[in-house]
């Protein structure tokens, strides 16, 4: 067991570290047989930087490395302590939860900009709706949200999570979540496959300079077509469809809807073991301003398994039945 002392000297060194890693201009990316920049693998995004930035930083952008540390031990101290395992049904705890992030990140915000690391405010009669796990909200179908629902009538008023249409974490475009925050990419000299774990989407992305689908053709994750910015592969995408919000996590409720939603998303790999991901969102109809987020993802020594959405198929079908249940005890029956 290693002592206090030493784990807190170990994160100062890889604190310290982090930017001569981020300015490292001695590194050469691999390349693949088709000379493009060398992406394959499973990579991880977990991140405990918050999205926005606490208000008690001001305008600050980094941490100190006091402040890093302190956050680190109180993630530490939190998973040993097994925070929310006595929650019982109806949520996971610790054991499940990735509690850290993977690649080291000093930023006080994932938010980039807007420069104060906040989201921007919303254009006039946009509406934030959204729940979770556990407790449903009022509202009517189409359920726009992930987690939680509107009731338990049908299928159609769960989150689109819970109906295993999209994972809550599977993006475009990737935001770090509770769990199974990992891609597996892959590459041709023609496409670029970005493999989420959450209910196991595959979103192909030519980069044959093809011209994005007619508009009239909407998508539960949009349209993609990428190119190369020398080593950097650049990601568009647009014609979402209006069934998903436009952007939100559990924190800040997501927003308005995806219509309207340009994404553009950069992966830059800058060592042997991180991608720096940074995405930009431009939503003229929900957001009076665009939105950039930057993150790393974190290089897995590993396999990305199937990620088995329901745990086996049977928790939306045994919601419904438990809520019919729990009428036929209601009527005395």
């Amino acid at each position: 067991m290693k002592s206090p002392l030493f784990l807190v000297l170990a994160m100062l060194t890889i604190i310290s570290g982090l930017a001569n890693a981020q300015s490292d201009d001695n590194y050469t990316v691999p390349r693949t047989e088709y000379d493009q920049p060398d992406f394959q693998g499973v990579w991880n995004f977990s991140s405990n930087t918050p999205l926005q930035r606490p208000e008690r930083y001001g305008d600050r952008e980094y941490l100190t490395p006091e402040e890093a540390v302190a956050i680190r031990k109180a993630t530490l101290a939190a998973t040993e302590a097994g925070i929310d395992s006595d929650r019982g049904v109806g949520t996971y705890n610790t054991f499940w939860f990735e509690m850290a992030g993977r690649g080291d990140n000093i930023r006080t915000s994932l938010v980039t900009y807007p420069a104060n690391g906040r989201l921007p405010p919303t254009v006039e009669g946009v509406v934030a709706v959204g729940s979770r796990a556990g407790i449903d909200v009022s509202g009517s179908r189409p359920v726009r949200f992930m987690v939680g629902g509107i009731g338990m009538d049908g299928p159609e008023d769960r989150g689109l999570s819970e109906r295993c249409l999209v994972g809550f974490n599977a993006g475009p475009p990737f935001l770090p979540s509770a769990y199974n925050n990992n891609v597996q990419i892959f590459q041709s000299r023609e496409n670029f496959v970005i493999m989420t774990e959450m209910v196991h989407d595959a979103r192909i992305v030519p980069l044959d300079h093809s011209a994005h689908v007619d508009d009239d053709i909407r998508l539960w994750s949009g349209d993609s077509r990428g190119y190369w910015d020398g080593d950097t592969l650049v990601v568009e995408t647009k014609n979402f469809n209006d069934m998903t919000q436009s952007f939100g996590t559990f924190a800040a409720p997501p927003l308005g809807t995806a219509y309207d939603k340009f994404l553009t998303e950069r992966f830059t790999r800058i060592d042997a073991f991180t991608i720096n991901y940074e995405f930009t969102i431009e939503d003229p109809s929900t957001f009076t301003d665009k939105i950039t987020v930057q993150l790393p993802m974190a290089k897995v020594d590993g396999l990305l398994y199937e990620y088995a959405c329901h745990e086996g198929n049977y928790g939306l079908l045994n919601t419904l039945r438990g809520a019919r249940q729990e009428e036929r005890d209601a009527a005395g029956l």
